[in-house]
Order: C-alpha cells, then structure tokens, then sequence
C-alpha cells in the first residue's frame, strides 16, 4: 500500500490567501468602497424625492382648496347678477306700466353691480394664487421625476458592484462605476439647476 502524500494544507492556504490579495483584494475593497458610497448618496436622493413629492401634494392640496373659495367667490357672483336681473325686471315691469319706479329698485340694481366687480377681482386672486400654487406643485413634481431616476441608476449600480464583487470582474464594476457617476450627476442636476 503506498503512502499517503501528505500536503501541508497550512502553507496552500497562506498561498490562496496571497493569490486572493494580489488579484481581488484591493479590488473588492474598491468596489466596497463604491457601492457603499452610491449606497449613501442614494439614501439622501432618495429623502429629495419624498420630501419634493410630498412638498407637491401639499402645494395641489391648497391650489384645490383655492380653487374651491374662487369657485364659491363665482357663485356668490353669479347669486348677485340674478339680484340685480331681478331688480333690473322689476324697474322696466314700473316702467313699461308708465309709473315712475322706486329709486330703491335702482340703487339696488347699481350695488349689485358694485359688488358683482369686487366679489370678480376676489374670484380672480384666487384663481391666480391657485395657479401660483399648482406651478410650483408642477416644478417640484419634475424635480422629483429626476430624484427617481437618480435613485434607479444608484439602485442599479448598487447591484452591478455586488456583481462585480461575487465574481471579481473588473467591467461589472466599471459598468457599477459609470451607473453611478450618471445617477450623482442626475441627483446633482436635480439638487442644483432645477
């Protein structure tokens, strides 16, 4: 029976573990160092998006409720032209019967129409600070648009760099690396010029 050849299992370890840190080992400490760093930025990207989403809705909240006191300030306009239209009918019936009709009917008719333009140039602010209100609104739901998408490209590169570090391979990473430079520059166009 031959003998066993004994190996020094110690020494093969020591050798794979060389192997290891001369090819992998500053590589999958760079790609750790990357995809942590995408992982940081993607959280405060993705605080941006809720926080401008959420700023949108509140500023569409007001521009209806602004919409609703115009819209209300409109039929309190309309409610005073049936007034006046009523007081109008009223003078002509004293008219057309050739009888001098109260001066009353007149006055009425004259501050209905006073205050059909007051109760107008309300129903108008409104309608404009709901504009003001949905405009801003709009903005910040494009920004937010942007937000998202930086935050895909950061999630994408997240996943290529785990790619890139269970199967040590240089383009997975720089396929991470380019992801994620894009998405930082998206976030950084969304954050500063929009």
């Amino acid at each position: 029976m031959p003998e066993e050849i004994e190996v020094d299992t110690d020494k093969l370890r020591e050798t794979i573990d060389e192997e290891i840190e001369k090819e992998g080992g500053s590589l999958l400490r760079t790609i750790a160092l990357t995809t942590a760093l995408f992982a940081a930025v993607a959280a405060i990207v993705s605080l941006e998006a809720g926080g401008t989403v959420n700023e949108a809705l509140e500023l569409k909240t007001e521009a209806a409720r602004l919409q609703s006191v115009a819209s209300d300030q409109w039929a309190y306009y309309q409610a005073k032209g049936v007034k006046a239209a009523v007081a109008e009918a009223s003078r002509n019936a004293w008219l057309a019967a050739d009888k001098a009709p109260p001066e009353e009917l007149k006055k009425n008719e004259e501050r209905y129409a006073d205050e059909q333009r007051e109760i107008s140039l309300k129903a108008k602010e409104f309608e404009k600070q709901r504009d003001e209100k949905s405009g801003e609104a709009d903005h910040l739901m494009h920004r937010h648009h942007f937000f998202a998408y930086a935050v895909a490209l950061l999630q994408v590169a997240i996943a290529l760099g785990a790619v890139a570090a269970l199967t040590r391979r240089r383009p997975a990473w720089y396929g991470s690396a380019l992801l994620g430079v894009i998405g930082c520059g998206v976030f950084g166009y969304a954050f500063f010029v929009l």
